[in-house]
């Protein structure tokens, strides 16, 4: 049953066929094979799956993300970080982390904010003497921080598959998204005085104090978005459905980015991103409806545990597998491909669950500048019409950095866990 799984999964993979369609023809097949459950069961269980007061934050993060995309808010984060730390070795370059960081904190996208840093920050550090293919490595790496740092989409539906607190998750992303930072401008300062890339002028408080105030609007959106989970006002997907709003709001009212004609477009492109991911787990949960069914995750259990694997061991070896799947595989699929089988192994192990699914956030943002299907890769490729080869090599030195963050992260489980345990 095993082989004839994975010679189905495998073929109807690199047929070409989107992630959805494989996943629910690979559980449809092995039903019809090996399973005496009637198929009614199929359109129930996709139903039921999606039936979650919870999961509607994903449509709900997705349109104000997508808001903030279109409003023009990288502009303004971009200003104010500028302004700080412009006059530093690499100035422009740590500029394009902070924003990252800081966009990533208002949208929970990898791609999203990748694409939104890398339309305004590439053209300016080009012009300014950085070369072509670090600014474009540095951006695609210093996106995937969106997936890290809360509210985080990727934390969000980790949290709903593994049935573990979304906000302790949020938390937990805290600290690795700053360790991430901090690593990515380390190495742009020892970068940029071995290659001349001297800071600007420094900037008055005045210029400092007017970017600072501009940036404030698009900055109370993780305080809306974490405040209000944190202070028990609002559940997490109520929180989203006001972020979204207040990002509809600030693009449409204060920024101005957004006009009153094209919401309907905006919020159509949002709803499509959405239902893509929406359908893609529909059919995931499925296939781990079957694999639960198999005993598929009860044997894996009983193989690790005569095997005598240490944590340490297992924790290695659950690295090595995502890292290989980040290479093929977007960072949703392998997270709903994957949990329904390793989460008991986890567990067995007496692994903390938010320990494991900041593992496979860091995992999964590696897996966004891996080639050949590196997501931001892509994004950043087409954005600055660069080779692919170009933006592989300005990304490699931050894959090293992002293994040393994803060694930290795995066997310092302290690190991850300090926020959590402290305030929740």
């Amino acid at each position: 049953m095993i082989a004839t799984f994975l010679g189905v999964f495998f073929i109807l993979l690199v047929s070409g066929l989107p992630i959805a369609f494989v996943l629910g023809v690979t559980t449809l097949i092995m039903l019809l094979l090996f399973s005496q459950t009637p198929l009614i069961m199929i359109p129930d269980v996709m139903y039921s799956s999606l039936n979650s007061f919870t999961l509607i934050a994903i449509p709900f993060f997705v349109i104000g993300a997508q808001f903030m995309v279109r409003g023009g808010t990288s502009k303004y984060l971009i200003n104010a970080a500028n302004c700080y730390v412009r006059h530093l070795w690499g100035g422009l370059a740590i500029v394009a982390v902070l924003g990252c960081m800081l966009f990533g904190a208002i949208c929970g996208s990898s791609t999203a904010t990748a694409l939104a840093m890398g339309v305004f920050m590439i053209p300016e550090m080009t012009k300014r003497g950085y070369s072509r293919h670090f600014a474009a490595g540095l951006i695609a790496a210093a996106g995937t921080m969106g997936a890290i740092i809360p509210p985080s989409l990727g934390l969000l539906l980790y949290g709903i598959l593994a049935s573990e607190s979304i906000p302790r998750l949020f938390l937990a992303g805290v600290m690795p998204g700053i360790l991430e930072g901090a690593l990515y401008i380390a190495w742009i300062c020892i970068y940029s005085r071995k290659k001349g890339y001297r800071g600007g002028e420094r900037a008055t408080g005045k210029e400092t104090l007017d970017a600072t105030l501009k940036a404030l609007p698009a900055l109370s959106l993780p305080v809306i978005v974490l405040g209000g989970i944190y202070s028990g006002i609002v559940t997490v997907t109520e929180a989203a459905a006001l972020a979204s709003v207040a990002a509809l709001a600030i693009s449409l009212f204060i920024y101005r980015e957004v006009k009153p004609k094209e919401i309907v477009s905006i919020a159509g492109e949002a709803m499509m991103s959405a239902g893509m991911i929406m359908f893609i787990m529909s059919t995931a949960l499925l296939f781990g409806h079957w694999v639960t069914e198999t005993g598929i995750p009860l044997r894996v259990v009983a193989f690790v545990s005569d095997m005598n694997l240490s944590p340490f061991l297992l924790l290695l070896f659950i690295n090595i597998l995502f890292l290989i799947l980040g290479c093929f595989l977007d960072a949703v699929s392998i997270t709903l491909i994957t949990v329904p089988i390793l989460l008991p192994v986890v567990q067995h192990m007496g692994i903390d669950l938010v320990h494991f699914g900041i593992i496979l956030t860091v995992n999964m943002e590696l897996g966004a500048i891996t080639p050949p299907v590196g997501l931001n890769l892509f994004v950043l490729a087409g954005a600055t019409r660069a080779p692919l080869s170009e933006v592989i090599r300005g990304a490699f030195p931050f894959m090293f950095l992002d293994l040393i963050q994803l060694a930290i992260i795995t066997y310092i489980p302290q690190f991850v866990l300090f926020l959590p345990n402290l305030l929740m």
